[in-house]
Order: structure tokens, then sequence, then C-alpha cells
């Protein structure tokens, strides 16, 4: 497949597929368990029907919002995701300048392969740090002020990953602690030289923001998994994010809510947003999805704080019935990440033109000229 054949994220799907060995692919693409809160994220979204208005003089559509104190072109961000480098050489770069053309903010995680510093070096664009409180406290505080001195807009704090979600497709792909070469994924690295060339003879893969606090930051057989368990308080709790808060001082979102109660303490211990994440479907299976959530979530707190939905989104549509819901934005990570394994930054800016065609195409056929004209009146649930 090549990159000008995709037309939609279920495309780069298949280009990722084809692009890069399958224990990294499937990395990308799993969830935990059954597998049953990664589907139901995307699935919910077919549960109700958009009610388009018609004769309404359209001739253009402003797809701009305001969200952590930054005004976006698009109703949509890139959420911060880890490894990215081992994806694709280009990495969070690719990102970075997709972001700054498009008018996006781009996420960054602490699990990130290209520093906070030479980010902030590439870009213009609005940059959300995504944070976790580690057992090292002085690493948590560390990296605040690292993002801080780079003029970051805001932070978001993932708090639902005390523990690392059980996910399975790794273990039978491979992409273990240390890797498990099996006969199968050991042809799949044979069989795509391109990305295992790159790998060899490119820049070091490494944690970046991590590699001088600890060892995963810079041992490759360190997974993901690994750095959740040994790294992560586990007893993390809501005084802690109120001390982040507190020590960031700007836009501050809590990622990972799903619940109204939860909803109410972040507005109460002061976060400027939340994001509305079940973590792609990697961490508890059987959760709720994001969508599913979005109501009852706006109805708590809808109006006293940032509200954006992450996860699960695959087409313009998608991003339209959560803003009709009362979302005031939205963002997710394989929405991306497919593009990025497929092809790069020209395959992300690809990504991301395609969404944007979308979104204006189906506001036109809505009759909405501005994303504030949406609302639940031009949605239904069955």
């Amino acid at each position: 497949m090549r990159l000008k054949d995709c037309h939609n994220i279920g495309d780069f799907r298949k280009l990722a597929r084809q692009r890069i060995p399958s224990p990294l692919f499937n990395y990308i693409d799993g969830g935990s368990d059954d597998e049953l809160t990664l589907r139901r994220s995307t699935q919910a979204f077919d549960d109700c029907d958009l009610i388009p208005n018609v004769l309404n003089e359209m001739n253009e559509v402003d797809l701009s919002t305001h969200i952590f104190g930054q005004k976006m072109k698009l109703p949509f961000f890139l959420s911060p995701t880890a490894m990215q480098r081992l994806f694709h050489h280009d990495g969070e770069r690719a990102l970075a300048k997709v972001a700054e053309r498009e008018g996006l903010m781009v996420g960054v995680s602490t699990i990130g392969t290209v520093s906070i510093e030479e980010l902030a070096k590439i870009t213009k664009a609005p940059k959300l740090f995504q944070l976790y409180i580690h057992k090292d406290k002085g690493l948590t505080y560390d990296l605040i002020n690292r993002v801080k001195e780079a003029n970051f807009s805001a932070i978001a704090l993932t708090v639902d990953t005390i523990v690392a979600g059980n996910r399975e497709r790794d273990l039978y792909t491979g992409m273990t602690t240390p890797p498990k070469l099996t006969l199968r994924s050991l042809l799949s690295f044979m069989t795509h030289p391109e990305w295992t060339l790159n790998y060899i003879f490119r820049k070091k893969f490494e944690l970046a923001q991590v590699k001088d606090y600890i060892k995963q930051g810079t041992d490759i057989t360190s997974s993901v998994v690994d750095y959740i368990n040994d790294q992560m308080e586990p007893s993390v709790s809501w005084k802690d994010a109120e001390d982040a808060i507190k020590r960031w001082g700007g836009p501050f979102a809590i990622k990972g809510i799903v619940s109204v109660a939860d909803a109410k303490k972040a507005v109460d211990i002061g976060a400027t947003a939340i994001m509305i994440s079940n973590h792609g479907g990697r961490q508890l299976d059987g959760s709720i999805s994001p969508f599913d959530a979005l109501k009852d979530i706006v109805d708590a707190v809808g109006g006293k704080i940032e509200i954006i939905l992450d996860g699960g989104i695959r087409r313009g549509t998608h991003i339209i019935k959560a803003l009709s819901l009362g979302a005031n934005a939205c963002s997710g990570g394989r929405m991306y990440l497919y593009a990025l394994a497929g092809a790069g930054e020209k395959g992300v800016q690809r990504a991301v033109t395609k969404l944007r065609e979308e979104l204006i195409r189906d506001m036109m056929l809505m009759g909405c000229k501005s994303i504030k004209d949406l609302s639940r009146k031009n949605i239904k649930f069955r």
C-alpha cells in the first residue's frame, strides 16, 4: 500500500502493518486482556446519529477553538504517546512540525524519545507535556521545572497507570522484556529491512526525558510496562495531583478520568481541564469508553472545566458527535500513530489533512458554520 492511497485512519493502519515489524505494529494496535474496551472506544460513536440542518447558506467553516489558553485552528490535537521513535525515526519531531503547520497542539510524553528542550526549539506549536507521578518525587518536580523553562503551554497528569494493564497481545508477538525473538517475530524484523537499518544506524533510541535519571531511559530491553511498574507511584493521590497543579501554576489537565465523581474532584483541586480517557483501552479492560462517559460528565462539570474527549476517534464525524455532546475538544494517539509508523512526517501530515477535510465537509453537510453551532439538538441516541 502507498501513502497516496491512504484516505482514512483505517488505511493508515494497513500501511503501518505493512511498513513496521509485527511486534511493533501490534504494540500500537493492541489493548489489554480481551480488548473489549479498545473496540468499544470506537464503536460507542455508532450508537447515535447526527441530525443535519439544510439551506444555511454554507460558504466556509470555522473549525477553530480555544483550549488550555491557546487558540487552535482545529478542534482536536495530537495526544501524547510513548516511544514514538521506535515506530519511525522521525518520532515526535514529525508531530511537532505538522502541529505547527496545522495550528494544532502537540502532546509530549514523559516516556518520549525526543527531549523537552529539543522540541521547544524545533516548533512554535502549543505543547502539552504528559506527566506521571513517580516514586521519586524529585524526578517529577524536575520534569515540571524543565517543562516550565521550555515554555510549554500545559501539563496533563496521567492518573490511570498506577500499574500497567495486561497487554496480552505483546506476550504473543514478542514485545516483552527482554524482547522474545520467536521464529515469527525474527522473520518480521528480517522482512522489514528499512525499519531495521534505520533503528541500527540512526540516532540511538532512548527515552529522552528520563535517560539521565533511571536505567530504563537508556535500556531498550526495558518496556513501557516495566517503566510503569518500576517507576510510577501506585499510592498516588488527589493531594499529589493538587501539589503538581500548584507547582506548575498554569493550564493543567487530569488525564484518565471517566467518572462524574472524579471529574468533580478535578474541579475541586483546581485543574483547568480533564481528558476523558481509558488510555486507549490499554489499562482496565471492560471499563467505560470515553464517549459513553462524556454526556454525564458534561452535565456535571460542563462550564466549570475544559473537557477533552481522548481516544477512539477514527472519523471527523466522531469529533463532531463529541463536540455536539459538549466536549471542548478531542485528542487521540492511534489516529496519527499508524500514519507515523507508516510514513513518518509525511504520513502524519496526510492523516491530519484527511481529518481536517472530513471535518470541513461534514460540518457543511451538517449546516454548521462553526463548532459553536454544534449542540445536542443535532444528535440523537438510538
